[in-house]
């Protein structure tokens, strides 16, 4: 399902991934199986990728219930039964959150050295504001977890930021909620990958504010869209480790003449089916 039937609500929101709907004290996001890769959606969704986030977060915001408060309504099957019970299609892909008001940052939060930030290492020996020893490879576990903060761009790529520059977009106090919160999650997250027989290398989480100012974990939690999962078996320093992301969709577009910019190349069925397969992979390893 690349877009939602048409809806008896007032659309406020069309994301990468999700739709969003005004009801009164609540929003209502819809998941649907759009895939994104390097910031543009592309022609061709995964079948099923929406359900699957979507059932993957709820799990992960009651695994996380200790750790952090969260955006979903009160009673929220119920509800949620009630506000679209008439699109039972739409149920498994749909959340019923609280408004709250986003935090301008992605918190990104990594254990391994990998991606962009293996990208930023071999640059400057650093993660950006971070120092790191030496000598370490792709892959690596890096000697503690990282808070990384990006900007949550509306348009664009989202940009590191250092600890000083997040503060100012923030607040320090929130800055330092949102860290102390981020890290608890991560190590959390880590843990049951561990048990799970998997590596979480790093992820990101949202949160949104109150008219309090109170922090809330939003979004999606802990998914294959966020987060880099690595099997355990076979894993070693020194080179890419096989992922349960997106990894495989930009690995192949890597290969294409494309300047990565809209609209992007529609992608063959064997890549749509072998990442359908990536995230169902994942889900049963966490399931365990």
């Amino acid at each position: 399902m690349l877009e939602p039937p048409e809806l008896p609500y007032k659309k406020v929101g069309s994301g990468k991934v999700r739709e969003i709907y005004d009801l009164g004290p609540n929003l209502l996001i819809v998941a649907s199986d759009r895939l994104s890769a390097f910031d543009v959606i592309l022609s061709r969704g995964v079948p099923g990728k929406g359900i699957l986030l979507t059932q993957l977060s709820l799990w992960w915001f009651q695994q996380t219930k200790s750790v952090m408060q969260n955006h979903l309504a009160a009673d929220h099957d119920r509800q949620l039964e009630e506000v679209i019970g008439k699109y039972p299609d739409l149920l498994p892909r749909s959340m019923l959150v609280r408004k709250l008001t986003p935090l301008k940052l992605e918190a990104v939060v990594r254990g391994y050295l990998a991606g962009s930030g293996w990208s930023e290492y071999k640059k400057t020996g650093k993660l950006w504001d971070h120092e790191l020893p030496a000598g370490l490879l792709e892959s690596s576990a890096l000697p503690q977890p990282l808070f990384t903060p990006t900007t949550k761009a509306e348009t664009g790529h989202d940009m590191p930021v250092t600890a000083n520059e997040a503060k100012e977009i923030v607040g320090a106090d929130v800055f330092d909620a949102a860290r102390e919160a981020t890290l608890k999650l991560y190590d959390l997250g880590a843990q049951k990958a561990t048990q799970s027989g998997l590596i979480l290398a790093d992820t990101k989480f949202e949160f949104g504010t109150d008219a309090s100012g109170d922090l809330y974990l939003i979004d999606e939690v802990l998914t294959p869209d966020s987060s880099r999962y690595w099997p355990q078996e076979g894993y070693a320093p020194g080179k890419p480790q096989p992922a349960f992301d997106k990894q495989y969709v930009r690995d192949y577009l890597e290969t294409l003449d494309w300047d990565k910019t809209h609209p992007g190349p529609e992608l063959p069925t064997s890549v749509i089916t072998n990442t359908q397969k990536k995230y169902i992979e994942a889900l049963e390893y966490l399931m365990k």
